[in-house]
């Protein structure tokens, strides 16, 4: 073998990124079984342990005592919790633990001789109708980290979860891009798309209450915009049904909201500043400030709609008003991000997550069915 200076550097080269993509793989899929095994012993613990009712309610914090005393970690309650919801939201990792030699090799021998995993009922299993093979588990092991199913978990559909695990794959997505998409609602937004491969190739193509309280609900449905199917359905476009159908915005609210503006701009140090927006409450006497954001709630959301309303306290408020409020609307939230992000403003925003009413889902489930088997094909070949 000959070869110059210049091809030994770029062989070199190409073998540590390789090898090194190679170990990052191996140690995600590691982690991740490592956390699939942890959910799956502390159930099988709370339904058959010998001593399970000694513990009973407390038996979370007191694994994650013993954890910590240990110095393992990532095994706080709040972290167990999600290793026992991901075994139960992916039971069917256990036919692949059991089975596959290369998985096998991963898992120290004591576990091994046990035969717990191939006893092992599957229960729960999500969607027996779709008849997904064990190679999706496979490719999803190698090819996403367990960050990426602390995000698939928290979707309640396996439908809607399944979607996003096959574009994940092909999209090759980072955990920040998987956020992104599952916020934006590209599986809502696919299905109301006519040309859903077209979308697809579009998205992979980028890398009477006395309180106001009581007169929020949570979430709003809103099956009253009448969303049709068209080409293509891009993001922007929920924003602007919703903004279209302020009347029928307006019932869904409740009683006492009287429209007053849409885009309301306003000035701050110079700069504009847009309120999706404003009505008026005419039963509690002040403004309400409607925020609309097409992704999954942040913190950055809540700071912008506070100054939204210090804004309108300062300078709309009229002798007899009440301090304005701000209800922000996303596609997602989670509760402690919220809780944490609106503490000490006084009740003043209140954040919901809105629904769009799928017309169509079996077809939604066809066009899945063909990815999933195009998918395992390719992995065939």
């Amino acid at each position: 073998m000959t070869m110059d200076f210049k091809e030994l550097i770029t062989t070199l080269s190409k073998i540590n990124e390789e090898l090194r993509e190679q170990s990052i793989r191996a140690v995600n899929t590691s982690l991740t079984i490592r956390n699939w095994f942890f959910g799956f012993y502390m159930l099988e613990f709370e339904q058959n342990g010998k001593d399970r009712a000694a513990y009973g309610k407390s038996l979370l914090a007191t694994i994650s005592i013993e954890m910590k005393c240990l110095a393992i970690p990532n095994t706080d309650e709040r972290e167990l919790r999600r290793y026992r919801q991901f075994y139960v939201v992916y039971p069917t990792i256990a036919n692949l633990v059991a089975t596959n030699n290369q998985i096998l090799g991963l898992l120290p021998s004591k576990l091994l001789e046990s035969n717990i995993l191939k006893q092992q009922t599957i229960r729960g299993f999500p969607t027996p109708e779709l008849n997904i093979p064990d190679t999706h588990y496979f490719n999803l092991l190698n090819r996403i980290s367990y960050t990426h199913f602390v995000e698939l978990i928290r979707l309640d559909e396996p439908l809607k979860r399944l979607f996003y695990e096959l574009e994940c794959i092909k999209g090759t997505w980072s955990v920040k891009e998987l956020k992104r998409q599952i916020g934006s609602l590209l599986y809502e937004r696919t299905n109301l798309s006519k040309n859903k491969e077209k979308l697809l190739e579009l998205v992979h193509s980028k890398p009477s209450a006395n309180t106001f309280p009581d007169l929020i609900r949570d979430p709003y449905i809103f099956e009253f915009l009448g969303l049709k199917q068209q080409e293509v359905l891009p993001e922007k476009e929920l924003e602007q049904a919703l903004l279209d159908h302020l009347l029928q915005f307006m019932l869904e609210l409740g009683k006492g909201f009287c429209f007053e503006s849409r885009q309301k701009r306003i000035i701050i140090d110079n700069e504009h500043f847009f309120i999706d927006l404003v009505f008026y409450h005419r039963l509690i006497h002040c403004n309400v400030l409607i925020d609309v954001k097409t992704e999954r709630f942040n913190h950055a959301h809540a700071g912008q709609l506070n100054m939204y309303l210090e804004y309108y306290k300062k300078y709309e408020m009229v002798q007899g008003d009440n301090p304005p409020v701000g209800i922000l609307l996303c596609t997602y939230k989670d509760q402690e991000h919220v809780e944490f992000a609106t503490a000490g403003l006084d009740d003043k925003i209140f954040v919901s997550q809105y629904l769009v009413a799928l017309p169509n889902e079996k077809e939604l489930e066809q066009f899945i069915k063909n990815k999933l088997k195009d998918n395992t094909l390719t992995m065939l070949d």
